[in-house]
């Protein structure tokens, strides 16, 4: 997006959360491939959807620091429960102090390991999804909780236009031959509805019919 127009956007949106606000910078201060962090309008629209939907149970797969877990988490209805999924154990600790910091270290499960191994195990019907691991193990991830997701219930997907790599059908990178494949995927399967939001990387919504 222009710069300037998404300047114009966030002035004209809902300020950011102080917490997230440092949060955002402590994750530019500390980490390596700080980008990764959601930030204020992607957090938004994440938060936004989740009110919308207003679940009551929702798996990550992909912490990082923490900045889209507190904004998914703000949708939850009351007893709600988040559970995410980070692969890198470093990175659990700094997320738990912004959640306990958030009050939400009681809603919030931060579960570590691969996702892949872990998600099987866990005894839950899912309202909302939100998958942002490893690029590679999207069609993965998509297959393993579609099961767990309740019909009418919501998969979001993120970095799925991959700053514009996902056009680039030639590709033998394999994380973009991740996107690209699952892209595919997507808009072969009958059993869902979807759409792909332009917001930064590109945001799939997918709904899952009720069948």
């Amino acid at each position: 997006m222009d710069r300037i127009l998404e300047k114009y956007i966030l002035e004209h949106t809902t300020p950011e959360d102080p917490l997230l606000e440092d949060l955002y910078r402590q994750t530019y201060i500390r980490f390596v491939n700080p980008n990764m962090v959601s930030g204020h309008f992607q957090g938004k629209i994440l938060e936004t959807l989740s009110r919308m939907i207003q679940p009551e149970t929702i798996l990550e797969i992909g912490t990082f620091t923490g900045y889209s877990a507190i904004c998914l988490s703000k949708g939850l209805r009351p007893g709600g429960r988040l559970l995410t999924i980070e692969s890198n154990d470093e990175l659990t600790a700094f997320a738990g102090t912004y959640f306990e910091k958030a009050g939400l270290f009681s809603v919030i499960h931060q579960l570590t390991g691969n996702a892949l191994d872990l998600i099987p195990q866990l005894d839950y019907i899912f309202d909302l999804v939100f998958i942002d691991g490893d690029k590679r193990e999207y069609i993965d991830y998509y297959n393993i909780v579609f099961n767990k997701v309740r019909p009418g219930g919501f998969i979001l997907a993120d970095n799925v236009l991959w700053g514009g790599k996902a056009l680039d059908k030639n590709t033998s990178d394999p994380q973009t031959r991740g996107i690209i494949e699952f892209n595919e995927l997507i808009a072969k399967d009958d059993r869902i509805e979807n759409i792909i939001l332009p917001i930064r990387d590109g945001l799939m919504v997918i709904r899952k019919n009720n069948i």
